[in-house]
């Protein structure tokens, strides 16, 4: 894990801003599929990944965001908090990351913006629009807000459902990321998990031409809920 970490903090320092758009994505997908592999995760992808749109998914830990870039490289939105992570905050922040200061209009607008731009690009952004992580038994509600910038930018709105489970096949929270848990804390947790799968499945796209956030917001966690509820076993 260090030396994989070491790896990608040396690639972000060196090379990566110079290289084409096509090639950072490729970078990018590898080396969150390589981190599943050092921490003995297997990937299940299902759906078609989006090439560009809102992506919004359900939150649960912070490998989310590792498991969706290993098979659809993604601009994610971040909390700030992410930034005091000793080593993955400044590589996040080196790969394109954008990060949402907590209780600032002026920050919250910048970060709107900035994702308009990163839309209109025809790139894929990704938010988690439950606002925290939970234990992956149900969908949180969305907040709308983060929904405007598919508005506004003429995208659609990408949902998908994040889960993870056991050998057995059955619901896993070792990788929940909830509470007072550390970061240290949940990466042993998902380490000595026997079998750990992380499951990522795309979704329909909701268009969002003619609609409004709340709308989005509604719809897009229908779908989701839905996704999880027929994923349960019987």
């Amino acid at each position: 894990m260090a030396v994989h970490l070491l790896w990608g903090v040396a690639t972000a320092a060196t090379v990566f801003a110079w290289l084409s758009p096509p090639a950072q994505r490729f970078l990018k997908a590898r080396w969150s599929r390589q981190l599943l592999d050092e921490l003995g995760v297997r990937l299940d992808s299902t759906g078609t990944p989006p090439p560009g749109g809102l992506l919004v998914a359900n939150h649960i830990s912070w490998l989310d965001i590792y498991a969706i870039n290993a098979v659809a490289p993604t601009t994610f939105l971040s909390k700030d908090d992410v930034l005091h992570w000793p080593l993955i905050g400044w590589l996040a922040k080196r790969v394109g990351t954008l990060f949402l200061e907590r209780g600032s209009r002026t920050a919250a607008l910048r970060a709107k913006q900035h994702l308009v731009a990163e839309l209109r690009a025809g790139g894929l952004v990704g938010v988690f629009p439950e606002g925290t992580t939970g234990f992956g038994d149900h969908v949180m509600p969305f907040h709308a807000a983060l929904f405007q910038s598919a508005i506004d930018s003429e995208v659609p709105v990408m949902p998908a459902l994040v889960r993870y489970t056991d050998r057995s096949g059955r619901p896993s929270t070792a990788a929940a990321y909830v509470g007072e848990t550390s970061l240290w804390e949940c990466a042993r947790s998902i380490v000595t998990a026997s079998g750990l799968t992380v499951h990522v499945t795309f979704l329909p796209a909701v268009p969002t031409i003619g609609t409004e956030r709340r709308h989005l917001a509604h719809h897009s966690h229908q779908l989701i809920s839905h996704a999880l509820a027929a994923a349960r076993p019987a």
